[in-house]
């Protein structure tokens, strides 16, 4: 017994020890452990708690101004007073909940623009625990047990689940105010994290601003703000070509989100989306001004200025707006009068004007109108559809000859003065084809400046014949050779016809050219009445012959220049817009200056078929153009036979200065004056009215003295900026 007690004993101590010795281990491992976090790891723990992070953001700035020749603003930036909300990089929805929720009842928000997407994810927001309902236990085991999806696939298709469960009146049964903070809770969302997102900045009072001041330390992330809106200083004057500007909530155009994320922008940028805007946004856009956050678990600790922005730089066209706004009206009142006579032109609803220095390519008036239902009243109006000249082609008629009768100089199918017989042209089982004089006058030699000043069409057919090596014969058949019609194009082209004009705008035609190559289709080609031009096209070619052979490119920038600093005042010019050559026509200057007389006699001859003009203070020289075409509305079921009627020419006729082209598609009308011939006339009148105004008010001396003190700061500014760099 005393045996047994003994041994017990001696187990006892040795236990202890045991226990003694493991805790000493784990004492002493501990102690290891805190050296190292305390002293070998020590300061770098401490850098990873004080940590932070630098967040670079952009902040954008207002766009340039765009002016007219004269420097008259078109297109200005209005201050809006915003509000706007910055939202951390740790903020939650919730607490984006709260803050929208606290703003509501200080600001008036439009609810119309809520989509019922936007409604279902705010009634899940708003309702957690009915949302969770939503989605049923066993649903969510059975998409937890799917080994293929993941953590964040079953989050998505839970939510998907969610979103097609929310009933109809789930999502309408939201009061004014909970829409309302519905609506500024969307535009929170909107936003990139460190970056001011616009919450209202549309019919801020002084009011909503004082009371939203007064909460800021309630709001955190709202802000108020100055803001800016695009404006556009004449209504509907060329405001198709004027193009637009997107919102910061459409942000970036998504076909070129890849584009524009390149060169820095973000997604919410506003950004030029059409025509001027779109074509000069990279010197329209501003410098953005650039910020650092400090941040800290998401938190701003600190802001700070790297550099600060400015404006976009400004454009200044080569559009005169008083001359534009002048020939506007003058299109508009001819154009409605005529379609107030509906029984003669019953399809017309559209009409162009373009104006051209001949030798700089600088186009001085862009003008297009339509008259069309709109499309939120229902009611039809006069529009504006200046882009229609160099988006949409049509048969220009005779207007083309001149090009024709040049043709066929530079193929040596024709001389200058040469004398043909103009007479009806009879092909074997084909209807005849005359002149529009033929039933009075009969057959008649005519040289080519009468057969451009009456406007022969069968001079035109003969020389066509010659260019295809074709033999006529009174009711035989003809054969021709189809590279006539390569031949014609080839040489069109060289006047601009049939090809891009070059034009510094988006989106330009070439017209439409014709794929059969009959003997019937080559006379009709010759005679513009079968491949489309554009009315733009039209004063290239006609300003082609007007300079003596060179083919100008035309263009609406004129100049870009810095921001001005004072009101009312361009700053200096930083680009000027030169004159571009694209090729020269090979022809003569003999045969061109033909072709220069023959278009004089048209508006100054007896017979001439636009001689409205030869009692003008000024001499002009142009061609009259009439198109057999046809017209197929929306609406009908096949086409119809109509007219179009076209205008050029330039003036003065020595020394060129202007010249112009006008189009009227589907203007049908039985007796002169038509209404091309009468647009044509007043526009010149009134083109060289405004020329004597502003010769007398000093506006041409003025532009050019501002243009060398501008040119003088600028030269300035750039030495100022070399010493600067040597330093």
């Amino acid at each position: 017994m005393n045996k047994k007690k003994k041994k017990k004993k001696t187990h006892v101590p040795f236990r202890m020890n045991l226990l003694f010795f493991a805790v000493f281990i784990l004492f002493s491992l501990l102690v290891i452990r805190l050296g190292v976090v305390q002293i070998v790891k020590g300061s770098e723990y401490k850098k990873e708690v004080e940590r932070t992070e630098d967040v670079m953001v952009r902040n954008g700035t207002p766009r340039g101004k765009i002016y007219d020749r004269y420097g008259n603003v078109m297109v200005d930036n209005v201050p809006l007073n915003a509000i706007t909300y910055t939202r951390a990089q740790s903020t939650q929805p919730t607490e984006m909940l709260k803050v929208a929720k606290k703003l509501a009842p200080l600001i008036k928000m439009d609810t119309e623009k809520i989509t019922d997407r936007d409604r279902k994810d705010f009634w899940l927001l708003s309702n957690p625990e009915k949302a969770k309902k939503l989605v049923s236990q066993e649903e969510l085991k059975k998409l937890d047990a799917n080994e293929e999806l993941t953590k964040d696939d079953v989050n998505k298709e839970v939510y998907q689940r969610q979103l097609e469960r929310i009933t109809e009146k789930d999502i309408n049964s939201f009061d004014n105010n909970e829409l309302e903070v519905l609506a500024i809770f969307r535009e929170f969302n909107t936003g990139y994290a460190l970056t001011p997102q616009i919450i209202k900045n549309k019919g801020v009072t002084l009011e909503e601003m004082a009371r939203v001041s007064e909460h800021l330390d309630q709001l955190p992330g709202v802000n108020v703000t100055t803001d800016w809106e695009r404006t556009y200083v004449y209504d509907d004057t060329l405001r198709t070509i004027l193009g637009n500007v997107s919102s910061s909530r459409e942000g970036l155009p998504s076909e070129l989100v890849n584009y524009y994320t390149a060169q820095g922008y973000s997604l919410n940028d506003r950004v030029g989306t059409s025509y001027v805007e779109s074509q000069y946004e990279d010197v329209l856009q501003g410098q953005k001004e650039k910020i650092k956050n400090i941040t800290k678990d998401g938190s701003v600790l600190d802001t700070q200025l790297i550099s600060e922005g400015y404006r976009g730089k400004d454009v200044v066209l080569t559009i005169d707006m008083r001359l534009q706004k002048e020939i506007e009206k003058i299109v508009e009142e001819e154009l409605y009068g005529q379609i107030q006579k509906g029984w003669q032109s019953p399809y017309l609803d559209r009409a162009f004007v373009v104006m051209m220095d001949p030798h700089t390519g600088e186009l001085l008036a862009m003008v297009g109108k339509k008259y069309a239902k709109n499309s939120e009243t229902g009611k039809y109006e006069m529009q504006d559809y200046a882009l229609g000249t160099f988006t949409t082609s049509y048969e220009a008629g005779s207007a083309v000859k001149g090009a024709t009768v040049l043709t066929g100089y530079m193929t040596e199918n024709l001389y200058p003065g040469e004398s043909l017989l103009d007479e009806a042209i009879q092909i074997k089982d084909t209807p005849i084809k005359t002149s529009w004089f033929y039933r009075n006058l009969g057959p008649t030699y005519m040289n080519d400046l009468r057969a451009l000043e009456k406007s022969s069409n069968a001079y035109m057919w003969k020389v066509a014949f010659r260019i295809a090596n074709a033999t006529y014969i009174p009711n035989q058949p003809i054969d021709i050779d189809t590279k006539a019609f390569d031949t014609f194009r080839d040489h069109f082209s060289q006047f601009g016809l049939g090809i891009k004009t070059g034009i510094d705008l988006p989106s330009e035609t070439a017209g439409y050219e014709g794929e059969e190559m009959k003997p019937g289709l080559l006379m009709d080609f010759a005679i513009g009445q079968y491949d489309t031009y554009t009315p733009i096209q039209l004063v290239q070619y006609v300003s082609t012959i007007a300079n003596g052979g060179s083919r100008i490119e035309p263009h609406i920038m004129k100049q870009v220049r810095e921001p001005d600093n004072d009101k009312g005042s361009l700053g200096p010019i930083i680009y000027e817009n030169e004159p571009n050559v694209l090729n020269r026509i090979n022809a003569t200057p003999d045969e061109i200056n033909q072709v220069q007389r023959g278009f004089y006699r048209v508006a100054h001859g007896s017979e001439g078929t636009a001689n409205n003009f030869a009692n003008a203070p000024y001499d002009a020289a142009a061609k009259s153009g009439t198109a057999e075409a046809f017209y197929k509305g929306p609406n009908m079921e096949k086409a119809v036979p109509t007219y179009n009627t076209t205008l050029i020419g330039y003036a003065p006729y020595d020394s060129p200065e202007i010249a112009f082209s006008v189009f009227v598609p589907w203007s049908h009308q039985d007796k002169d004056p038509y209404v091309n011939k009468v647009i044509a006339k007043r526009v010149m009148d009134k083109y060289f009215e405004l020329k004597k105004q502003s010769d007398k008010e000093g506006l041409f001396d003025a532009a050019v003295e501002s243009e060398v003190r501008n040119a003088d700061e600028a030269e300035e500014l750039q030495e100022h900026e070399r010493q600067e760099n040597n330093e």
